[in-house]
């Protein structure tokens, strides 16, 4: 893989893997929110029956939000996956490349900046 191939791919998996951490913690903000606010019974009149656990306290939402909460928790993992598998991909590669090239041949300024 030529460098700029490599530098291309570790800016991918950057874009991917930051974001989708932004992604987790967001959800996790709201899963937060949601313990603090959302009732502890079920609400027939306010339609929060789908029952949700978080850190072992069920609270009572409705389904819009738990699908809304659901499809923001998965989308960001997906992204941070995709993210990591591209990073792993990337240290795969450049690990590749700095063993073709002869220690002599190395800049120690620039070696870990890829």
């Amino acid at each position: 893989m030529r460098p700029t191939q490599l530098r291309t791919l570790k800016t991918i998996a950057l874009a991917l893997i930051l974001p989708g951490l932004a992604g987790l913690i967001a959800s996790a903000m709201f899963s937060m929110h949601y313990l603090d606010t959302m009732p502890r019974w079920p609400s027939p009149e306010e339609l929060r029956t789908v029952p949700r656990t978080i850190h072992g306290i069920v609270i009572y939402q409705t389904a819009a939000e738990d699908r809304k909460l659901n499809q923001m928790e998965y989308s960001s993992i997906a992204v941070f996956v995709a993210g990591l598998g591209l990073g792993l991909l990337y240290l795969e590669k450049w690990g590749q490349r700095q063993a073709r090239v002869p220690a002599e041949e190395r800049d120690p300024l620039t070696e870990n900046f890829g």
